[in-house]
């Protein structure tokens, strides 16, 4: 018996006697795999979707607040300014090189002189580390928790230039990419493929509280949100 049946041995004992709280005209979960349908139908879902009701503008304030909360540098723009914008942070840091996922917008860098370097699978952890700076998009970001998702997608790019560089500027859609809640953030979300959630640099602390920032990711995270863009409700 392998380590995983034992475990899901122990749950659906301990579920044995676990009332069903589903109504009578509640559809049945389907099956899939990696899914325990008894399970499934034990564990009630009615928990809330979001914490109070916000207008769209106060969810993206919110986001920005709990942003900069987690030390992240929050910068506001409109779409015509995102690259001046971007070019501005990159000379601010020195950026000389800056990595580019192979999806980026190019419009986005048009304004740098920084050097282009490109994700590339051949790249070695020492080549990421003597990059500069890394820009890229995001797939989407939970105002409640400050924290913003990655998926792999091409604007992206692969997990690894995210945490190796020292510097990381993500852009984010304002309202299209901003959700109020991390349910309505997995809802957007494909279970198959690598999300890498950020809430803030990367930072630990030792057994006497001292933080240091950096040690396993950026030391320096800025969140470019760039408002004005088409999206769907954000409440919904």
């Amino acid at each position: 018996m392998s380590s995983r049946e034992r475990i899901l041995g122990r749950v659906r004992r301990a579920l044995a006697d676990a009332q069903d709280p589903r109504q009578d005209d509640t559809p049945p979960v389907p099956e899939g795999p990696g899914r325990d349908p008894q399970y499934e139908q034990a564990v009630p879902r009615d928990y809330l979707r979001e914490h109070g009701e916000r207008s769209v503008a106060e969810t993206v304030d919110l986001l920005a607040e709990n942003l900069a909360d987690y030390r992240a540098i929050v910068h506001r723009c409109a779409p015509a300014d995102l690259a001046a914008m971007i070019a501005g942070m990159l000379a601010a840091r020195g950026a000389k090189t800056v990595l580019v996922p192979p999806g980026l917008d190019p419009g986005w860098l048009a304004a740098t002189d920084a050097e282009r370097i490109p994700d590339q699978v051949e790249s070695t952890p020492h080549e990421l580390d003597q990059v500069d700076s890394v820009v890229t998009a995001c797939a989407v970001a939970i105002a409640e928790t400050g924290t913003i998702v990655l998926d792999g997608s091409p604007d992206q790019g692969r997990r690894r230039i995210t945490l190796v560089p020292d510097h990381h500027i993500c852009v984010v859609r304002v309202p299209g990419q901003v959700v109020s809640s991390v349910p309505q953030a997995l809802e957007r979300l494909d279970p198959a493929r690598p999300s890498t959630w950020i809430s803030g640099p990367s930072a630990t602390s030792d057994i006497e509280l001292d933080r240091v920032e950096g040690v396993h990711g950026p030391r320096t995270l800025e969140v470019v949100l760039v408002e004005g863009q088409a999206s769907a409700d954000v409440t919904s």
